[in-house]
């Protein structure tokens, strides 16, 4: 079983998006025994809250269900749960930096590195925007989803 996390600031909009787009695929690829996936944020200001009701009116007009689960924050046992923890900005990734054990074998990265044709490293926070920012998550969220998951594959068959 391989586990990936997906971690932006609050818990309410970014992770829980790309984290939705990716569990639809790794679903689409009969790889939901497999692969597992899990958001969080790097602050507490949000926990215990659902989904932001933007996040999930956008991703539903794409055919995607955010979890139905509240925020939750990070916590540096996630290391050693997830496989991959990727981050949606540069300063979710200094949130995380100083938490990474020494031994963690593990990928700590930004979600769209597996991406570099879209052209952009950050998926930037709607949390202030308007509509079109979440339909951008969304958009950043489907074009990075397909690299990492042949990332991860190609890593499954590695180890295999």
């Amino acid at each position: 079983m391989t586990s990936v996390l997906f971690v932006c600031t609050g818990n309410i909009c970014r992770s829980p998006t790309v984290e939705s787009v990716f569990r639809a695929l790794v679903a689409r690829e009969g790889l939901s025994r497999e692969i597992v996936a899990d958001s969080a944020g790097t602050h507490d200001y949000q926990l215990g809250q659902p989904p932001d009701p933007r996040a999930v009116r956008a991703a539903r007009r794409r055919g995607y269900e955010l979890p139905a689960r509240v925020a939750r924050q990070f916590h540096p046992g996630d290391f050693e749960h997830f496989d991959w923890i990727l981050a949606m900005d540069r300063d979710n990734m200094d949130s995380l930096e100083p938490f990474r054990p020494r031994e963690y074998a593990g990928y700590l990265g930004l979600f769209l590195d597996f991406a570099p044709e879209v052209g952009v490293r950050e998926i930037p926070d709607p949390y202030q925007g308007t509509a079109s920012d979440f339909d951008r998550v969304l958009d950043l969220a489907e074009q990075g989803a397909e690299p990492l998951l042949a990332a991860i594959r190609a890593t499954l068959k590695r180890a295999r």
